[in-house]
Formats: C-alpha cells, sequence, structure tokens
C-alpha cells in the first residue's frame, strides 16, 4: 500500500528523554567518545544539547534515539553527522542524504555536517577500521560560527548544505590518509568522487541525488522483514512532503485502513527481553513525531484521518510482575507522551492506556 501525506510543522512534547551530562567544550573529543548526547557547555553563559551521529545511514546505531535524548532541552540543539562513513572495503560506507537534513530542520535541531579524521585497525577484522573520531577543530569553528547564528535551524541547515562539497573533499582525504597510515583498502576512491562532483553542482543537485536513492531504499525495504520487526499487517510506503520543499520516502511497519482513518504503525521488537530496548523505544517515537503530525494523509488519491501507532512486542510470554522497576517507569512515561501527543502505544496486543501499571515506590 503506498500512503501520501504533507508535513507542515512539528508540535511534540518528549517525555522519555534521559537527563543528559555535561561537558566543557574544552574536553569535546573525550565528550564525543563518552556520549552519544550530552550538554556542551560553550562558556560561562552559553550552552547547547549536542547529539552525534556514529553513521550516516539512519538505520544504523540508533541516531535517532540520540536526537530524541536532545529534544526536551529548551536552548539549542545541535547534531553532528558525517558526511560519509567508510568502514573499509569489507565493511560498510554510508553517506549522508539530503532527507536527513531536512527532518532535522523540521524537529528544529541545527546541523553540523563534519567527518571523520582518525581511525584504528580493527582487532576484529583485518580489513576494517574502528574507533573513528570526528575533526574536533572543524567541530569547535562550526559551533563558534553558530553562537553567533540568530536565524533558526532550518536556515542554518541549508547553509551547512551550501559547504558540503568542502567537507565532502575533506573526508575523502580524511579516508585517503587513513588508508595509507593504516595500509588498509577503503571503498573505491572514484565512486566517491562521482557524488562529490554531483553534489558540488549545488544544492538541487544534492536533493535529487538524494531523493532518488532514498526512493530506491524505501522500496527495498517495503519487500524486508527485519528481523527484529514481529507484524501481523502488510508494510506500506510512505511519502511525506513538507513546507520545505522536501521528501522523505519512508516505510510504516504496517498499515492498516478501517472506515476513514488509517493506523500508520511502527513496531519494535524483542526477542529476549520483556520491553524492547529503551533505544529501539526512541528510535520508534521519532516516527511518532513524524505520523502524529500528518495532514492530508491520502491512499489511491482519497483521503484519510490519520493515527499514529507504535507496536511493541516481545516473544517472551508477558506478565506485568515481571516487569523490572526500570520497565515499569519506562511504560508509565511512554503512556503519558501518548496521551499528550495524540498517538497510540499496543503493548503485546493491548493498548497501553488500559494497562494498570503498578507503583514502583
Amino acid at each position: 500500500m503506498h500512503v501520501s501525506a504533507k508535513i507542515t510543522g512539528i508540535k511534540y512534547s518528549p517525555f522519555l528523554c534521559r537527563k543528559l551530562n555535561i561537558h566543557p567544550i574544552e574536553c569535546l573529543d573525550s565528550a564525543l567518545a563518552a556520549d552519544g548526547a550530552f550538554i556542551l557547555k560553550l562558556d560561562e553563559k552559553r550552552q547547547i544539547a549536542l547529539s552525534w551521529w556514529v553513521s550516516a545511514k539512519r538505520t544504523r546505531t540508533y541516531p535517532y534515539a540520540r536526537v530524541y535524548d536532545s529534544l526536551a532541552y529548551p536552548g539549542k540543539k545541535v547534531t553532528i553527522i558525517p558526511f560519509v562513513k567508510d568502514e573499509g572495503k569489507r565493511g560498510d560506507r554510508d553517506f549522508l542524504q539530503w532527507d536527513t537534513i531536512s527532518l532535522m530542520s523540521l524537529l528544529g535541531v541545527y546541523t553540523i555536517i563534519s567527518y571523520y579524521k582518525h581511525a584504528e585497525q580493527s582487532v576484529r577484522y583485518k580489513n576494517k577500521i574502528t574507533n573513528q573520531r570526528f575533526d574536533a577543530e572543524q567541530i569547535k569553528v562550526e559551533l563558534d560560527n553558530l553562537l553567533s547564528y540568530q536565524s533558526d535551524a532550518l536556515h542554518w541547515n541549508i547553509s551547512q548544505i551550501e559547504k558540503i562539497g568542502n567537507i565532502a573533499q575533506r573526508a575523502l582525504s580524511a579516508y585517503m590518509k587513513i588508508s595509507k597510515d593504516l595500509d588498509i583498502e577503503m571503498h573505491s576512491e572514484e565512486t566517491a568522487r562521482q557524488r562529490i562532483q554531483e553534489i558540488l553542482k549545488g544544492r538541487e543537485s544534492f536533493m535529487s541525488l538524494s531523493r532518488e536513492l532514498a526512493r530506491g531504499a524505501q522500496n527495498r525495504e517495503s519487500l524486508t522483514l527485519q528481523p527484529k520487526e514481529k507484524l501481523s499487517g502488510m508494510k506500506g510506503t510512505l511519502t511525506i512532503k513538507n513546507y520545505l520543499g522536501g521528501f522523505y520516502f519512508l516505510t510504516s511497519d504496517e498499515v492498516g485502513i478501517k472506515g476513514n482513518s488509517i493506523f500508520l504503525i511502527e513496531s519494535k521488537h524483542s526477542k529476549k527481553s520483556m520491553l524492547p530496548s529503551i533505544s529501539d523505544i526512541k528510535d520508534g517515537l521519532v516516527r511518532m513525531i513524524l505520523f502524529s503530525n500528518l495532514k492530508n494523509v491520502e491512499v489511491n488519491g482519497k483521503e484519510y484521518s490519520p493515527l499514529a501507532v507504535l507496536k511493541l512486542t516481545t516473544d517472551r510470554k508477558f506478565s506485568i510482575d515481571k516487569l523490572t522497576p526500570q520497565s515499569i517507569s519506562i511504560l508509565k512515561f511512554l503512556k503519558k507522551e501518548a496521551e499528550a501527543n495524540n498517538f497510540q502505544v499496543i503493548f503485546n496486543s493491548k493498548n497501553l492506556q488500559e494497562i494498570n501499571l503498578p507503583d514502583t515506590e
């Protein structure tokens, strides 16, 4: 089933954001090694909520969960995304796409496009690199620019796109040096240069290239059942147009139509635990932020009223008295978040709002 929709703005109140550690900017390197999201103290008066992506690809290493944790911060929220992550010829290579930047703009998150400058040879895999680290000085320069920037995240992020060609070239040069220093072959330099040449043509070229790649990924994902999914309905492709002129090519794990309502369901599953991991849940909540703000939702030209659903399932036989106090606390905050933002949580076939959760005090 193919669903089309529009999104004109985001209104959402998060409840499950963890308490963020505070790090001074002088310790940026160690902060990035220690926390996926944290408060960065820039000087005595100014600080920001900073998160970072391990890879440019959205389906790896829970980047949405890291961004989610920064959303409750009342000041500026910033995320660092590598233009490319290359793990070596025997590993993966992922490139940044326009839709990722566009989503961050919708969430009000300022994006710094960066690159990995340092790495180590993997102990487990002979022909792969690991422990990749950003160019901290380049990030500090961008943060300094951001301090005096008065416009919103949308305009800042567009300005980042305008200089992405330069960042891409610096990323490629850094990987060439890493390859030489560690004597590890990376992915094809030629294909990377071809992509950079397309990007250097300008923002429209980058948007067009990203859009085609995202559409292809959407089609592949719609045919694939992930190991972490436990589904009962049909998958759906979802194309969202936003007021920024961007398109998101996503999939909904399950889509169901009942009367004039359409249910857009994001599923998270655990085989061994009584509850999917908190990172899985937060990843699903970012989808809820999108799904709960959709307008003009259509299938085959007919408009439906959308209802966002986060579906949590487990293989283990569920029993409330077997839940840990931490799991109960997560479910209580999740219940509040669903109620405040008008989406449903289905937990092992039951509506979370109808489940009586015990006191943990």
